[in-house]
């Protein structure tokens, strides 16, 4: 009878089985089992999962790691003209430099190792950003976008001690999914309506909806189809008018070009990082930001953490810490604001390291550069006969309609597929009122070879 060898897995921690045991005997545990009896029978799992065999080489792991992602498409063989939240940004070198260095990659939070300059990258991280949206205090990184609208959506209910949220209709679903959800059970998100024919939020729906119970109101300029909300001024009006505060949500590389937010009023700027130096990951590599003014009963309400700069007790000397710890849910399990884990504060150090190398200027550059290309796109591409494209003013992405083209848009990204090129998102589910379109996105990545490339495709395939 051959005697059954316990496996130990390079990749599991105290996997040996003598240290197991020692494990489970200082627990007074018969089996790792003991740990999960609590979970109820009709919620485990039954059978056997559909998973190979564990590969113990971790040369023959790289192996077939690197088949698998051989499957896929990338932007590096293909002109990409995806956005809605990911997108296709130049990453310097630089970035994945600093990034990499394993003080920063592998250190958790700061609290428990040496800083080597953490606390700071994550300080001129967030001054970065304040400058950008014209506030002076913002936050270490959210999960995301969407979990900084959620937080913030929190934050202005407690500030205003309402419990109404209204939301832009033209904000990315997955963000508006995400908000609603953590909005539950007791804050209300009410959406308002878009104004299709001039590509703006619909100004009398805002006075309709809005009044002494709403907490905030949030809407995206650049919105999620790319047109830039010419009335944001006015929009902050009505909210101030009704006592409601206002957070925008915006995309960084939009702010050497686009007016900030808190230069026309409003309360909270908050928006995705992954433009800023952080590669693309399989619909990955976010993290969110938010930023406010430097006012107590907004700095008050912040459930992540927040880092500051003060002189030291050496004289001339200055240190970068945490600015009322307390607040937290890592100060305090039962009195923190808001419950927080393990977010970004990685992407959130890249970030600072892309906006350190771009400065103002770098910014300016970056934002015009986009905004020339998709003014070219959109001529381009509405020379073609059957293609409708909406007018309005875009930064980065703008939509064009198909309903006169002759193919749908899965068909048309199909086909453009075979040429090696991304189409746009197609927008017939989330925003059925723009018919047969697609939302197509252009960063400084492409250019007009690319650009004319895919009008010369979709000519040919129509």
């Amino acid at each position: 009878m051959t005697k059954k060898r316990n496996i130990v897995y390079p990749y599991i921690p105290n996997s040996v089985p003598e240290i197991k045991r020692e494990m489970l005997d200082e627990l007074g545990m018969d089996s790792v089992e003991d740990i999960y009896k609590e979970i109820p029978d009709r919620l485990r799992f039954k059978g056997k999962m559909n998973l190979p065999a564990p590969i113990l080489s971790e040369a023959r792991l790289q192996r077939h790691v690197e088949k698998v992602l051989s499957k896929n498409n990338n932007c590096k063989g293909y002109i990409s003209f995806l956005g809605g939240g990911t997108w296709n940004h130049y990453v310097p070198a630089v970035c994945d430099t600093i990034g990499g260095r394993d003080e920063i990659l592998t250190s958790y939070v700061g609290e428990a190792f040496s800083d080597h300059g953490k606390f700071q990258i994550l300080f001129e991280s967030s001054s970065m950003l304040g400058d950008l949206t014209g506030f002076d205090a913002c936050n270490t990184p959210t999960y995301d976008w969407a979990n900084a609208i959620a937080i913030v959506s929190r934050m202005a209910s407690r500030t205003t001690g309402r419990k109404e949220i209204l939301v832009s209709e033209v904000t990315g679903p997955e963000r508006k999914l995400v908000n609603q959800n953590y909005c539950k059970p007791d804050i209300n998100v009410v959406e308002i309506k878009f104004d299709y024919e001039n590509m703006c939020l619909d100004l009398d729906d805002l006075r309709s909806k809005i009044s002494d119970k709403t907490a905030c109101v949030y809407f995206e300029n650049p919105s999620y189809l790319g047109f830039i909300e010419t009335q944001a001024e006015e929009i902050v009006k009505i909210a101030h008018e009704k006592g409601a505060l206002v957070a925008v949500g915006v995309d960084p590389t939009s702010l050497g070009v686009l007016e900030a937010p808190g230069d026309y009023g409003a309360d909270y700027a908050l928006g995705e990082l992954q433009p800023l130096g952080i590669h693309m990951s399989y619909g990955g590599g976010l993290g969110g930001f938010i930023a406010c003014r430097d006012e107590a009963k907004f700095v008050a309400e912040y459930p992540s953490l927040l880092f500051g700069v003060l002189p030291t007790t050496r004289k001339g000397e200055y240190g970068f810490g945490q600015v009322a710890f307390e607040r937290t849910s890592y100060g305090s399990r039962e009195k923190g604001k808001d419950f927080i884990g393990t977010c970004s504060a990685l992407h959130g150090m890249v970030a600072a390291v892309y906006l350190a190398l771009m400065g103002p200027q770098g910014m300016i550059d970056l934002g015009s550069g986009i905004m020339q290309r998709v003014d070219y796109a959109k001529k381009e591409l509405a020379k073609i006969s059957g293609i409708k494209i909406y007018e309005g003013f875009n930064f980065k992405e703008f939509v064009v309609n198909f309903d006169d083209y002759g193919l749908l848009v899965n068909e048309i990204n199909n086909k453009l597929l075979q040429r090696s090129i991304f189409g746009g998102i197609d927008l017939s589910e989330d925003f059925s009122v723009l018919g047969n379109s697609a939302l197509y996105a252009i960063t400084e990545m492409l250019t007009k070879e690319d650009i004319d490339e895919l009008v010369n495709a979709l000519k040919e395939i129509q």
